[in-house]
């Protein structure tokens, strides 16, 4: 079970939201890099990358606090990114600059032509960030609900060839009120492709209850606020998930 930090970059600087809403940024670190060594020190495996700039813009915007991160994590453990990935120009260059993949989020709704071909031009390197609430996906920075079932969506990108899923409850995102395991699960049994939980970690409970249900294919949970304002340690976390996957 992966616990992965999530470092969300706006105007540069590493921050976190409540409920997807850009007004209600909290600025955590000036150095995005800097953070992204601290995760690294402290047991990290992977790290999530969001570029809000690039959510609303719908192209990416913090490519200076993007390359240097990668600069300082090197080889080390592989980076993921999300944020305004609308073309295959921008996944190409992406991938040459190191990051290891890149999450499609709306476009993969809006557009299932564009997440198709990208998993044809580039295979094991696409994920597909599937936030809803209700079991109904959400578009556009959370602010459209659709009509769309999360499983069903599911079940057509495994067959497109996405690497996993990133599953998001956004009615938890930020709230420190535990990760819906139950919508999580219901996924990752519809699923033969790993599925990542993420909204609402807060606890070493929600570690025991994930760890709990990794065979079902629930193989890690994105780590935001909790992790940042203290309540949940992440050293200590992944140790727990190390310890009772082993």
């Amino acid at each position: 079970m992966l616990i992965i930090p999530a470092i969300d970059l706006k105007d540069g600087q590493c921050v976190r939201l409540k409920q997807g809403l850009m007004e209600q940024a909290t600025v955590f670190s000036d150095s995005p890099a800097e953070q992204a060594r601290h995760w690294l020190d402290q047991g990290a495996r992977r790290l999530h990358l969001v570029d809000l700039n690039g959510a609303f813009a719908g192209k990416p915007k913090n490519a200076a606090a993007i390359k240097a991160i990668l600069a300082e994590v090197g080889d080390d453990i592989p980076v993921q990114l999300g944020g305004g990935i609308r073309d295959l120009d921008t996944i190409e260059a992406c991938i040459d600059g190191g990051l290891a993949y890149v999450i499609i989020g709306t476009a993969a709704v809006k557009n299932p032509g564009f997440l198709h071909d990208a998993c044809v031009a580039f295979p094991g390197h696409i994920i597909v960030g599937l936030d809803a609430k209700d079991g109904k996906v959400a578009t556009d920075g959370w602010s459209k609900l659709t009509g769309h079932d999360v499983v069903d969506l599911g079940k057509k990108y495994e067959d497109y060839g996405v690497e996993s899923i990133i599953y998001t409850d956004i009615g938890r995102d930020g709230m420190l009120s535990g990760l819906n395991i139950e919508a999580t699960v219901r996924l990752a049994q519809a699923l033969t492709i790993p599925v990542i939980a993420s909204g609402g970690l807060s606890t070493l409970d929600d570690i025991r209850a994930l760890c709990a249900v990794e065979g079902e294919g629930v193989v890690g949970t994105i780590a935001g606020r909790a992790v940042y304002d203290g309540s949940l340690d992440f050293k200590a976390a992944q140790e727990l998930a190390d310890e009772l996957g082993a």
